[in-house]
């Protein structure tokens, strides 16, 4: 029999009065397991400490940090489950020297993600915000300045080909456009192939695409990936959208190429420095919509990614080698192995 396994939440998934701020954060995947009980932290701070997370054997984090000073005590501590795909927020390296799994919800994201990613194209190419306000500030006559255009016959590049990027691939199949390109050095050639999408440079990628979407990972090779050089590639009607992280985006490179016209617009659900807390500047631009890291947010979303989330600490408390792994070479670590089995009291890696 598994020992009693105890997952917390960080204090940012309720409110003030204790309350869940979201529908559905996939619970329902726990029942019948007496043994997983779920709890939260009685404070949100921006960086979880060691104290929170004594008494429990894995965490689900939200929005703070988790760094080595995070795990200095996690001698009982087993995993971080990152909700969601992004992961710059925990340092993996130190996970990995304290015997804790770094975990994301791979795979759950995707839809919503490029279903938004599709929206922000169709809002941008057919002028939906500045024709909504003509009819709210009764300027009718002035449609005619606003014509739009359509996503066939034109070029979609996306950086990063993970799954958000395929899915993107995929959900635009109909839409007429031409074949897809994608910029991706860590994907084998046969990936590309297998969907149909051509591999570039990441030059090519910013001369050639009407559509620029972004969807890697922030980390050290890509931070600034795309600053003033690549920006200045990029046609004069084309559009850039980044649903990924800000600080991939040299911010001040794009909103001077935004404000001097120099491409058609942008959609920005990230940004360097969040949360957004004052009046934005990309809000005085005309050609470029906006949303605070949420454009995806769905309840199927949140359901999907706290089912995925949930399923990875079952896994764990039962010996199961839970999705989503990012520090993976702890499946051979002798002493992690030992500290798996006697916290939950299961040998490890069943089937």
């Amino acid at each position: 029999m598994p020992k009693p396994f105890r997952v917390t939440l960080t204090a940012d998934f309720y409110d003030a009065s204790g309350q869940p701020r979201f529908a559905d954060l996939g619970f329902s995947v726990l029942e019948g397991h007496s043994h997983v009980s779920v709890s939260k932290f009685d404070q949100h701070w921006p960086e979880i400490s060691p104290q929170q997370l004594q008494g429990s054997q894995g965490a689900i984090v939200l929005t703070p940090r988790v760094t080595e000073a995070t795990l200095a005590s996690s001698d009982d501590f087993l995993a971080i489950g990152r909700f969601g795909v992004g992961y710059d927020t925990v340092d993996v390296a130190a996970c990995t020297r304290n015997g804790v799994l770094a975990m994301i919800t791979a795979g759950a994201v995707d839809r919503p993600v490029a279903e938004a990613t599709i929206a922000w194209m169709l809002a941008l190419t057919h002028q939906l915000l500045p024709k909504d306000r003509l009819v709210r500030t009764g300027q009718w006559d002035h449609r005619t300045n606003y014509m739009g255009s359509e996503l066939r016959d034109r070029t979609l590049g996306v950086v990063g080909l993970g799954g958000i990027g395929q899915c993107l691939v995929k959900l635009l199949d109909g839409f007429g456009m031409k074949p897809p390109i994608a910029f991706d050095p860590m994907l084998p050639a046969s990936a590309f192939d297998a969907i149909g999408v051509r591999s570039v440079s990441l030059d090519e990628l910013m001369r050639t695409s009407d559509f620029v979407s972004i969807h890697c990972p922030l980390n050290e090779k890509t931070r600034g990936l795309i600053g003033p050089e690549q920006l200045n590639l990029m046609k004069p009607d084309a559009y850039l959208l980044n649903t990924a992280r800000g600080g991939i985006v040299d911010e001040d490179a794009l909103y001077d190429l935004l404000k001097a016209g120099g491409i058609a617009g942008a959609a920005l659900d990230c940004f360097a420095v969040e949360p957004v807390v004052t009046p934005s500047r990309f809000g005085d631009l005309d050609n470029v919509v906006l949303a605070p890291h949420s454009i995806a947010w769905t309840h199927e979303m949140f359901r999907d990614i706290g089912r995925t989330a949930c399923q990875s600490m079952l896994d764990l408390s039962l010996g199961r080698w839970p999705h989503g792994v990012l520090n993976s070479e702890l499946k051979s670590n002798p002493q992690f192995l030992a500290k798996w089995k006697r916290l939950t009291g299961v040998e490890p890696l069943q089937s």
